[in-house]
């Protein structure tokens, strides 16, 4: 993918699905880690965007947490 910058780590993201399961033997293919790490990579790069116009509605130079907590609550319904 053009423009593509870092990632999230494969052990990463199925650890983290791991930690929702109930059913400890429950495994999780390669492909749904990386549908996943991708999924998890637009949210990110989504809330840096909205975060971003943001603090440009609001005059302000740089974004801070109080700009991404703004738009956290939309963010979540979109997705």
């Amino acid at each position: 993918m053009e423009g593509q910058g870092a990632g999230f780590r494969k052990e990463l993201v199925s650890k983290l699905l791991c930690l929702h399961f109930r059913d400890k033997k429950t495994r999780v293919s390669t492909d749904a880690v990386q549908l996943m790490a991708e999924m998890l990579r637009i949210f990110v790069v989504e809330a840096a965007v909205r975060g971003v116009r943001q603090a440009q509605a609001e005059d302000l130079p740089c974004v801070d947490v109080d700009q991404l907590e703004k738009v956290l609550p939309q963010l979540l319904l979109d997705f």
